[in-house]
């Protein structure tokens, strides 16, 4: 009798296992699979009182982290772009990560990569920064010039929309290379802004948006002189669980990582990103683009 009880211990036990097992091997297949494809569109309204009339309804697109050559290929872009241009964006930014340093991607690659790129259409332009995997990939200012897009890194522009009054947009280029830090590249720039406090043209740009790529760097950079910032990098979490959220969280975006936050009067979104980089897998976070429509009240 009691042999028979072990047998029956023995077999529920196994059991269990083989349900535990077929579940984690069923987690990995769908987050490799089917987590990494599809594309979702995450709508945003960003309401500001300083945001001129002649933009009211402006439409914003944002995309991050796209790590070409992983999960993202031809077809995927394609994808993308066809997304984007049904949204008819005034303005497409691309917050870092176009490229991944473990891809080495051919001269094909590359054509393709510009060829798509260019495809995406804008009312007004279409501005990037670069990310920590774009650092010395030479032909990232290649693609990003021959793809007609604006370089941003550590400069702005100022963009006009039916009027006199203007908004200005900034990028910063990653804070995780190279030798100068945040609040040396972000210093131009806030001594532009400093200018304009003493400047009484009621033609200058009150609303500012400043891109980066690592979340975490919003700490360095004077937060309160913009009033939307748009990262990429941390792709919120890549594996997130439900009521847990991220598991996995890369440096530069351990403090920062989900999809907003409210910082004093800063509006801060960070993109969960197109690709994968480290594994090649997602899960409970689909490839996504964000899209913004500014209004004033």
């Amino acid at each position: 009798m009691e042999l028979e009880e072990e047998k029956k211990t023995s077999k529920k036990i196994g059991i269990i296992l083989v349900i535990l097992c077929s579940c984690f091997i069923f987690i990995i297949l769908y987050g490799k699979l089917i987590g990494t494809t599809g594309l979702i569109v995450k709508e945003y309204k960003v309401v500001n009182s300083k945001i001129p009339t002649s933009f009211y309804g402006f439409k914003i697109v944002h995309m991050s982290d796209i790590h070409y050559g992983r999960t993202v290929n031809k077809k995927e872009l394609q994808n993308i772009v066809k997304n984007i241009n049904l949204l008819k964006p005034d303005i497409v930014v691309l917050t870092g990560d176009l490229f991944d340093q473990e891809e080495i991607l051919t001269t094909q690659d590359i054509k393709i990569l510009t060829e798509e790129l260019q495809k995406i259409k804008v009312t007004i332009g279409k501005f990037a920064i670069i990310g920590e995997h774009d650092y010395g990939v030479n032909q990232w200012s290649t693609v990003i010039k021959n793809s007609n897009f604006v370089n941003l890194n550590d400069t702005y522009e100022l963009i006009y929309k039916d009027g006199y009054v203007p908004i200005l947009l900034a990028g910063l280029s990653t804070n995780l290379k190279g030798t100068k830090n945040a609040k040396d590249k972000i210093a131009p720039i806030n001594d532009y802004l400093s200018t304009l406090n003493s400047n009484e043209d009621p033609n200058i740009p009150n609303y500012k948006i400043l891109l980066i790529h690592e979340p975490d760097f919003v700490s360095d950079i004077t937060s309160k002189n913009y009033d939307l910032i748009l990262a990429g990098h941390s792709h919120n979490g890549q594996i997130r669980l439900p009521w847990i959220g991220a598991l996995s969280k890369w440096k530069g975006s351990k403090k920062y990582y989900d999809e907003y936050y409210h910082l004093n009067n800063t509006d801060f979104y960070i993109s969960s990103g197109l690709g994968t980089t480290g594994f090649d897998s997602r899960l409970f976070n689909r490839p996504s683009i964000n899209f913004y429509r500014l209004v004033n009240k």
